[in-house]
């Protein structure tokens, strides 16, 4: 499967990968998150494989998935064969290079860059689920940042103005 960059109406992420592989995504953050809906599980999900698919089409954009977002892609990740298959369709493996959070790097013009590559990749996102690392409005487990490489997990020279937190 090839993702579309130019679509007329928004696809829907969910379609990036079969029922019982999103089942079994969702239930992984369900299971990290217990006091989570299943219904705000699902949704961090589509958003994840959205973020995934855009990570795919604009692979030197450097893109950021939010604080909670970044829940439903560990979840992926985590489901390693779902995972694989994902980015087998999608034409290229997404890394994922994390680091420990740290909230006074949050940039709010790459949360937003990075929805407006989602929505560029021919997805739709769920601006809830886009918040800054220190709202607590939807608590997940996640706790990590995204730097690009080269190289992997760390900033050039301190230069961390790109890279900001979840």
């Amino acid at each position: 499967m090839t993702v579309l960059q130019e679509q007329s109406s928004p696809a829907d992420a969910r379609e990036l990968i079969n029922t019982e592989e999103f089942a079994a995504v969702t239930a992984t953050v369900s299971r990290a998150n217990p006091d989570m809906k299943q219904e705000t599980a699902e949704r961090i999900v589509a958003d994840a494989l959205a973020f995934t698919a855009a990570g795919a089409v604009y692979p030197m954009a450097r893109l950021r998935p939010s604080r909670i977002v970044d829940e439903g892609w560990h979840a992926l990740i985590l489901n390693t064969r779902v995972y694989e298959r994902l980015c087998t369709r999608l034409g290229r493996f997404v890394h994922h290079v994390p680091e420990p959070g740290d909230p006074s790097r949050h940039d709010a013009s790459e949360l937003a860059r990075t929805q407006a590559m989602i929505r560029q990749a021919g997805y739709t996102t769920h601006a809830d689920l886009w918040r800054p690392p220190t709202d607590r409005t939807i608590l997940v487990a996640a706790n990590c940042e995204h730097s690009p490489p080269p190289p992997e997990g760390a900033c050039e020279a301190g230069d961390c103005s790109n890279t900001g937190p979840n």
